[in-house]
């Protein structure tokens, strides 16, 4: 009745619940971070090949993307060719398997009933039709909204739209639970000899041998492949959500040249790396929104520090919350309340492991390095420590090289 397509439809809905299972495990943050600290990744190939999370992340979007889209044009040709199989024109066989379940008690293989109907309307009134619909144009808005210009211009879109991720699960889950094909179930197999009765299907009502087949659709099965990666992802929001419990004390909060906010904090157990990165939320801006920012403190300093350049309405609002626009001094207690989560790894925190390393940066990107030479410093004012690293080189255009002197306290090490 279907022909190949059929066979398109269900090797894109199977690689598409690989993809689906696959695409929450790269935003696992904690997940990765734990991986990272176990001895099955000590090998720095391996840890590097974490860094990349997100691309991959990206990578297996796009291979929802193209799976998506020959699902998409698979099923609407299938549609089609069950309206067809129900005209006379269709031939004997299809028109016949079609005309199955017209009468009581009989199952049916056509989810299109009569051939006078509006296929797509038909199709669309079913739990297949609603929920394809919902999670196609929930990707499609995830999508675009993930886009280089959104996310650079406005952030708070991509962000919010980005959590219709749950509207898009729930809805993969349901859609196979509508059955929109069917087959020959198995005890009807056994009764029925295939070969012999698709020829002779004028005698299924007469013949013992060719007794009328029986069909069902089949069972949902995307709730196997997600369940595993969304309780990971469950425990991981979990663990975001204790730690926004945890309190953050700010200690100091000092305004910079060319709007950098930098904000010195303190919480109980942080324990920090050189070059790692913390996930910033300020309840007072924003419920939902979670900022990543490069720590520029040295595990060695008694605080952890993060240097925010005003480059968007999130960081905008962080910088007037804070009092950096009064220019005066602020008590502790005005300050606003924040929730950190981290710190996480980043290629930069094996640095340590070589002799030899180059910095490059430009912009706000030097905050990295700050943390990394604020750390080669403590290292080499202790006569108890050894260092592997000999060289460092670097390469800073003229106004990060200014912010770089404000960011390690004029503290700057040149190894030739």
């Amino acid at each position: 009745m279907l022909g190949s397509t059929l066979a398109w439809a269900r090797a894109s809905a199977t690689c598409l619940n690989f993809n689906c299972m696959l695409i929450l495990l790269p935003v696992s943050r904690n997940l990765i971070s734990f991986i990272r600290g176990t001895s099955i990744c000590c090998r720095r190939a391996l840890r590097r090949q974490l860094d990349k999370n997100l691309t991959f992340h990206k990578i297996v979007a796009y291979g929802i993307a193209v799976n998506a889209i020959i699902h998409i044009v698979a099923h609407l040709v299938n549609v089609e060719r069950y309206h067809i199989s129900q005209s006379k024109e269709a031939g004997g066989l299809r028109n016949k398997l079609s005309g199955i379940g017209k009468t009581a008690n009989e199952s049916y293989l056509n989810p299109i009933r009569n051939y006078e109907v509006n296929p797509t309307t038909q199709i669309l009134t079913t739990i297949a039709g609603v929920t394809g619909v919902i999670i196609t144009v929930a990707f499609i808005l995830i999508m675009t909204s993930s886009t280089e210009i959104i996310r650079r211009s406005f952030y708070e879109v991509f962000w919010y739209t980005h959590h219709l991720f749950m509207v898009f699960f729930i809805g993969l889950v349901i859609h196979g639970m509508g059955q929109l094909v069917r087959g020959q179930t198995s005890q009807s197999l056994l009764l029925h000899n295939v070969t012999y009765c698709k020829d002779h299907y004028s005698e299924w009502e007469k013949a013992t041998k060719c007794p009328l087949p029986l069909f069902s659709g089949s069972e949902p099965t995307a709730w196997k492949w997600v369940l595993g990666p969304v309780v990971v992802y469950i425990c991981e929001r979990i663990v975001r959500f204790w730690r926004f419990q945890q309190e953050v004390v700010i200690t100091k909060v000092v305004t910079h040249s060319s709007g950098v906010l930098e904000l010195h904090m303190k919480k109980c157990g942080f324990k920090m790396e050189p070059g790692q990165y913390i996930f910033l939320q300020c309840p007072s801006v924003s419920q939902l929104e979670w900022h990543p920012f490069t720590l520029t403190s040295a595990p060695e300093e008694e605080f952890f520090s993060v240097h925010i350049r005003v480059v968007g309405d999130w960081t905008g609002a962080l910088f007037k919350v804070c009092g950096a626009e009064e220019k005066v001094f602020k008590d502790p207690w005005k300050l606003p309340r924040l929730a950190v989560d981290g710190p996480f790894g980043a290629a930069t925190t094996d640095v340590f492991h070589y002799r030899v390393i180059v910095c490059i940066a430009a912009g706000i990107g030097v905050t990295p390095f700050a943390s990394i030479l604020k750390s080669i410093w403590f290292k080499c004012c202790n006569p108890n420590t050894e260092l592997t690293l000999e060289k460092v080189g670097g390469k800073f255009v003229y106004n990060s090289f200014k912010k770089f002197t404000a960011l390690t306290s004029s503290r700057i090490i040149l190894i030739s």
